[in-house]
């Protein structure tokens, strides 16, 4: 198939997620995806469905995050039906496990901060106390070094990599089409067509979506578009598989279904590297015992860098090209949390123009600031 409805750039939880959800809505879908080789953030992600730390400064991305987390248990049972793989999806509540006064002070501000810029509609987030935490974890021993904790109960977590599995093999058993190593060079527009040239054969469509990652930053300019994205990398460690004993995630370590243990992660700036260092990955793991001493006597089993996709102000953007309509871009760093929104919502935007309600504030426009004199 070298034609389609639309064409979706990048087969990341993003792109994956979007052209789930414009199959489901009927729409003849091609997702063009590169190498094996290419960065994808995506095989790095820690699995949250996160809220509670989403949005400082743009209160959409706030009630966006929290939307989608509540769309998961849905979109899971979509996932499961159409793909035939669980997903493992959670929704019990998350943690922010603070060490020391300094922590729970400056955790306390941000709570304040977002519940004044919440408003009347509410900021679910509170700090709780050492015996709160460890009532709500009684399957494992909290360490003394924990003085609190932040809870919120629309937090969750999945198994990231059958997400992404679940999403390709969804989407081709509603008749998607996926073509892999077929990485665009080049995107032109003519007669209200797209195409894209890849080393794989043109492509063409009235729609394209640009979710591919660090890819748009080439491709965007190609359809009107500009969008400020950057490279961070996290570090993630990953322990042999135990008996389960964490029933809550935990932004710096969950329980996989499997039984193994996520540590993670970091932020650094440092371009496109994506390995690992042994003085991070020993920090990461001394804050997880920290949290949960007898974590000490479980061996690490392996670890791994990613390159995380960030913006100026790390909330996502979503536009539509005024100089190419049907041309759009969507990205952010929180693939997993934003899928059931992207599989459901931004399908929907993008497939009949169904525009969410304050979706104007994701634009890359809101970055375009006249510096001052």
């Amino acid at each position: 198939m070298n034609s389609a409805d639309v064409i979706v750039v990048g087969g990341g939880m993003f792109g994956s997620a979007i052209a789930y959800g414009l199959r489901r809505r009927g729409l003849e879908t091609l997702i063009l995806d590169g190498h094996d080789d290419v960065l994808r953030a995506a095989r790095g992600n820690f699995g949250l469905v996160w809220v509670q730390s989403k949005g400082m400064g743009m209160q959409r991305y706030t009630d966006w995050s929290r939307e989608s987390a509540r769309l998961y248990a849905g979109f899971a049972e979509d996932l499961n039906d159409s793909a035939g793989i669980s997903i493992s999806h959670q929704n019990k509540g998350g943690m922010q496990m603070l060490l020391g006064d300094a922590e729970l002070e400056t955790r306390q501000r941000e709570i304040d901060r977002m519940r004044q810029q919440a408003g009347p509609d509410g900021y679910d987030c509170d700090i709780i106390d050492r015996a709160a935490v460890q009532d709500m974890l009684p399957d494992i021993r909290v360490g003394n070094d924990v003085v609190g904790a932040s809870f919120c109960p629309d937090d969750g977590h999945v198994n990231p990599l059958r997400l992404l599995r679940a999403l390709h093999r969804g989407f081709l058993r509603l008749g998607g089409q996926y073509r892999s190593c077929c990485e665009v060079v080049n995107i032109s527009h003519e007669y209200h067509r797209f195409t894209a040239e890849t080393s794989g054969g043109n492509f063409t469509a009235p729609k394209i979506v640009l979710a591919a990652g660090h890819g748009i930053s080439t491709l965007a300019p190609m359809v009107g578009l500009r969008v400020p994205i950057r490279p961070q990398r996290g570090q993630v460690l990953i322990t042999e598989r135990i008996e389960a004993r964490l029933n809550l995630p935990i932004t710096d370590v969950r329980q996989t279904d499997e039984g193994g243990f996520q540590f993670g992660t970091t932020e650094e700036d440092i371009g496109f590297n994506d390995g690992t260092t042994l003085i991070d990955t020993s920090r990461i793991a001394r804050r997880a015992v920290q949290f949960f001493p007898q974590l000490a006597s479980v061996r690490l089993v392996r670890n791994w860098g990613c390159v995380r996709v960030l913006t100026p102000d790390k909330c996502a953007i979503y536009d539509e090209s005024e100089s190419h309509p049907g041309a759009f871009v969507a990205t952010s760093h929180s693939g997993v949390t934003l899928a059931a929104a992207n599989a459901y919502r931004a399908a929907e935007w993008i497939a009949d123009g169904v525009t969410p309600p304050d979706f104007g504030t994701f634009s890359a426009r809101r970055f375009d600031v006249p510096a001052a004199a």
